[in-house]
């Protein structure tokens, strides 16, 4: 009798831990960073990589896209969040050399250039691919990517253009952007929107469900209820009022989004 019950609880731990994907691996984690550089034509960029040292194989890749301030603290501290689940992240420099904004008319004028022409924004992604798939860590069968507002609207675009992602996350990004294309998207969806976001209104929203809806696209649109723009970064409050601009942050939605982003891809890596 005592050696059953010893079994079913033996039985118990090990489905416990395998339901939980990649965050069961997390146990004891010794998270390795690392500044990288790549070029694309005559500009270099300085990426950031964070991944777990005591993790042995291969394993999915995240590549994790600034707000349009740029590759600061906050793209580099979910890049070892991403770390600690179990991924191989990869924080992109989109404006080259690792420049940032130090407020928004700066912001605008390093961003202008991806909403005159989009494609850019697959371009450097692409660059991007290239160097996550280099490390003997990454798994490249399965390579995600998330964004912050300008990196949402990054990542959303060069799923629709092409990228060769599994899935995007956009965290209240943009909603304007390219057409979506039936024969070009990939990637799984998940749009992570501020449910009182006032740069992104209803409109946006409507057509870029109407758009993914028309082609079939596989998608899920969450909206978390009174949550201003860049709800999920906690020094958007104080710039906010610094720049008197509508972004606060909004704790219960930042947790709400990342566990939904942790679920999309637990579901996308058990498939």
């Amino acid at each position: 009798m005592e050696t059953r019950k010893i079994i079913y609880c033996l039985t118990i731990l090990i489905m416990a831990s395998l339901s939980t994907g990649l965050e069961a691996k997390t146990t004891g984690s010794k998270i390795k960073e690392e500044n990288i550089t790549y070029q694309v034509g005559n500009t270099v960029y300085n990426g950031f990589i964070a991944y777990d040292e005591n993790l042995k194989g291969k394993r999915p890749a995240v590549l994790v896209v600034h707000e349009w301030w740029g590759l600061n603290d906050y793209p580099k501290m979910r890049a070892r969040q991403l770390a600690g689940l179990g991924y191989v992240a990869l924080a992109v420099d989109m404006f080259g050399e690792g420049k940032t904004a130090s407020n928004p008319t700066e912001a605008q004028t390093y961003t202008a250039p991806f909403y005159s022409n989009p494609q850019l924004s697959k371009t450097l992604i692409d660059a991007a691919l290239v160097k996550v798939k280099e490390l003997d860590q990454t798994d490249p069968a399965h390579i995600f990517a998330i964004g912050y507002c300008f990196g949402g609207a990054v990542v959303l675009n060069a799923a629709k253009l092409g990228a060769e992602l599994n899935a995007v996350v956009s965290f209240h990004g943009g909603l304007k952007g390219v057409p979506a294309d039936k024969d070009l998207l990939k990637a799984s969806i998940l749009v992570c929107q501020g449910g009182s976001d006032k740069f992104v209104p209803q409109s946006d929203r409507d057509q870029f469900r109407h758009q993914l809806d028309s082609i079939g696209a596989t998608y899920s649109f969450i909206m978390y209820p009174g949550a201003l723009h860049a709800f999920s970064n906690p020094a958007a409050t104080e710039l906010g009022k610094k720049f008197n601009l509508a972004i606060e942050y909004n704790k219960s939605a930042d947790v709400n989004s990342w566990n939904d982003m942790k679920k999309f891809f637990n579901t996308l890596l058990k498939k």
